[in-house]
């Protein structure tokens, strides 16, 4: 199982929202180029970063976006105002190793599928759920789309994978989004990652073992230090299955 530990800028600054609310933002004072460096250094495989910014057309963080993915030192999964094809294949050129969709996708879902096919293992479906309707703009505006209907509309897209988030329950509920989230994975032609389950390293043990849930990002449990990283990652890892041995 893979943990993406996950980095949100606003302004510059590493922050995490409640609900997506982007006027509410909890801002933590730390430097985002030297915490990407510390994911990498706990051993991390990937890391997840969103630039708020760019969600609202404002692309004041972008040189600082470049920096990290040119030294965190492990590929980066970007999100975050991925609304057309050239932004996607310009963050592509400039190194990210993957690029997370999702307005667009419920605006343009052919684009989106000829992207994934273009750029196979590095366009990732971010599907966003409040009270059963796919939400677009950030968590904003309802899509026209059920979950399970938005995910049969791109077939078998090769994509990297498909991140859900259970807004109605996020970070309150961990039982009522693994509820949504397994149910999703089930049905999903891809590996499907959590967003927003985990607080302890505990969550980790439960999500290794529900089907087709290929990871997790994990963020505002690393900045309020309620989570360990290396231990998380040690706990992720595959075990082999005890064997009986036989006389």
């Amino acid at each position: 199982m893979m943990i993406f530990p996950t980095m949100e800028l606003q302004n510059g600054r590493c922050v995490t929202l409640d609900k997506g609310k982007l006027d509410s933002a909890m801002i933590w004072h730390v430097d985002p180029v030297d915490t990407a460096r510390g994911f990498a250094k706990a051993g991390a495989e990937w890391m997840h970063l969103t630039d708020f910014n760019a969600l609202e057309g404002d692309a004041s963080n972008e040189e600082l976006v470049e920096e990290i993915i040119r030294t965190a030192g492990i590929p980066v999964q970007l999100g975050g105002g991925m609304r057309s094809r050239q932004t996607i294949e310009k963050w592509i050129d400039k190194g990210a190793g993957r690029i997370v969709v999702g307005t667009l996708a419920a605006r343009d879902p052919n684009l989106v599928i000829e992207l994934a096919r273009n750029f196979p293992d590095q366009i990732v479906l971010a599907l966003d759920v409040w009270q059963g309707q796919v939400m677009t703009e950030g968590w904003r505006q309802a899509g026209a789309f059920d979950p399970e209907g938005f995910i049969e509309a791109f077939g078998n897209a090769p994509f990297a994978g498909i991140i859900v988030t259970d807004i109605d329950s996020d970070m309150e509920d961990v039982e009522a989004q693994l509820g949504l989230i397994s149910g999703l994975a089930a049905k999903a032609p891809v590996p499907v990652v959590a967003s927003g389950v985990v607080r302890t390293v505990d969550d980790i043990s439960r999500l290794k073992y529900v089907s087709n849930i290929s990871g997790a990002l994990v963020g505002r449990a690393l900045f309020r230090k309620s989570f360990d990283l290396e231990e998380a990652l040690e706990v992720a890892k595959p075990r082999p299955e005890a064997v009986a041995e036989f006389q």
